[in-house]
């Protein structure tokens, strides 16, 4: 396989297609090698718009979504980026090449252990990967961007708390066959403004909880 070739097709096949067109986002698909974070098994995979399994029934998202969640967060220099599902590290590296510190939460220390290992033989040190479920929120400190790498119901009180004000989280909400892809801005230390950017589908977070009646 020409791996180069490879990458360019699916930037401009499925991602370009998809309604990524900054060329930072795109720019960004070349300088991280996504091959570099796709189990060896299914390496050959790598461009494909498909997810990929991973470990324990875990899966990296499609590159397009990969690609367009970039996009919507326009994540700065000097943000810090709060990650919750690790999975092989991929969208850590992105977010990484971004912004001034990212943490990612992966709940199967299997899945830990090989974001950890991806990002560090990548070279990438402004990565935390922490071992823990982060659905319900990840401790009380608070981020200039969150993003959730797998889908919710709804997104948890824990999850919004995370948000610094004037900082946003991406989330996919809702069930299948119905889910979309949300920005949430937190306006106030009690308001928080929804956008819905996309329809998609996503592999459910594990431990999710069932969606409430409360909306924004």
């Amino acid at each position: 396989m020409n791996i180069e070739k490879a990458r360019f097709n699916m930037i401009e096949q499925q991602i370009r297609p998809w309604d990524v067109l900054d060329q930072d986002v795109l720019e960004l698909l070349v300088v991280v090698k996504r091959e570099a974070f796709v189990p060896l098994a299914y390496r050959a995979l790598a461009f494909a718009d498909s997810e990929i399994p991973l470990s324990h029934e875990e899966s990296m998202m499609t590159p397009k979504l990969e690609a367009r969640i970039m996009q919507e967060l326009a994540v700065q220099k000097h943000e810090n980026v709060l990650e919750i599902g690790a999975g092989s590290g991929y969208m850590a590296a992105l977010l990484a090449h971004k912004a001034r510190h990212v943490t990612t939460v992966e709940i199967e220390p299997e899945l830990k252990a090989m974001a950890e290992k991806n990002l560090a033989d990548y070279g990438i040190s402004n990565v935390n990967v922490e071992l823990g479920d982060g659905v319900q929120g990840w401790g009380d400190a608070t981020y200039d961007v969150v993003v959730v790498s797998g889908s919710v119901p709804s997104v948890t009180a824990g999850l919004l708390a995370n948000v610094k004000v004037g900082g946003r989280l991406l989330a996919v909400v809702g069930t299948a066959p119905a889910m979309t892809a949300q920005i949430i801005t937190r306006t106030s230390d009690v308001g928080y403004s929804t956008v819905g950017l996309f329809e998609t589908l996503l592999k459910p977070l594990r431990n999710a909880p069932a969606p409430s009646q409360f909306k924004f």
